[in-house]
């Protein structure tokens, strides 16, 4: 097959009109929650309530930013939004207009995106965003640099995506290694967390090779992208 590499896909069709994340809420049935397991108000409200700085989430793959805006604004009225700075950051600028005050809204590709110097945030959530990615390992390599030193990031991750150059899933090798540097994995749910920030990237020991964006749909129903690796620890490489 032929492999996309991550400038070519970011224009693939699949990648750039993807509506996964458009109009997603904070809550309800379809929203942030719901999807990561996290109650993000209460996370960002406790969080506030308990430093003198600022909070940060940082939300990857945001789509519209509804949701951030959402966040602001209930937290508003609860007190502490003035100490809480959200960003976003998504592939496509179709943003949702006005975004509250409390909210940056920054169009980039993920994988090239790197905060500004000296920040760290206390949460970072990818809603499906992965999903349509090239080098998900990439990403996730990086983000616990990111994190400060009690922050915790949650996104959804298809494992079945990350699959070999011959097109075989890495499978429980991938969810071994990703363990293995910190990372918990939810099979039945298809979550990814990691606790605590990490003074450096962490090293997951694969090659990336490029993405296939014919890959079709994965279990959300919506096409998708698939990863393809080459693994290059000494149990990985069977």
């Amino acid at each position: 097959m032929d492999l996309l590499p991550d400038p070519k896909l970011e224009m693939s069709s699949v990648v750039a009109n993807c509506a996964m994340n458009r109009e997603r809420t904070l809550t309800g049935s379809n929203g942030y929650g719901r999807e990561l397991g996290i109650d993000l108000l209460a996370e960002l409200r406790g969080r506030a309530a308990g430093s003198t700085g600022p909070v940060r989430w940082l939300d990857l793959c945001c789509g519209s930013g509804r949701a951030l805006t959402e966040a602001a604004e209930r937290l508003h009225t609860l007190g502490p939004a003035d100490r809480i700075e959200i960003v976003g950051v998504d592939l496509v600028d179709h943003f949702a207009p006005t975004p509250h005050p409390a909210v940056q809204l920054i169009t980039a590709s993920v994988t090239t995106w790197t905060p500004p110097a000296g920040h760290r945030y206390d949460v970072i959530t990818c809603v499906h965003g992965l999903h349509y990615v090239g080098d998900k390992l990439a990403v996730l390599s990086r983000v616990p640099s990111w994190l400060t030193a009690d922050g915790i990031f949650a996104a959804n991750l298809d494992t079945a995506s990350i699959r070999r150059a011959n097109g075989n899933a890495i499978g429980r090798q991938l969810t071994a290694a990703l363990r293995n540097t910190g990372f918990s994995y939810d099979t039945r749910n298809r979550r990814i967390t990691y606790h605590r920030g990490s003074s450096q990237p962490v090293n997951l020991p694969f090659t990336y090779l490029g993405s296939n964006d014919t890959a079709g749909p994965n279990y959300t129903g919506q096409p998708a992208v698939n990863s393809h690796y080459t693994p290059t620890g000494p149990s990985l490489t069977r």
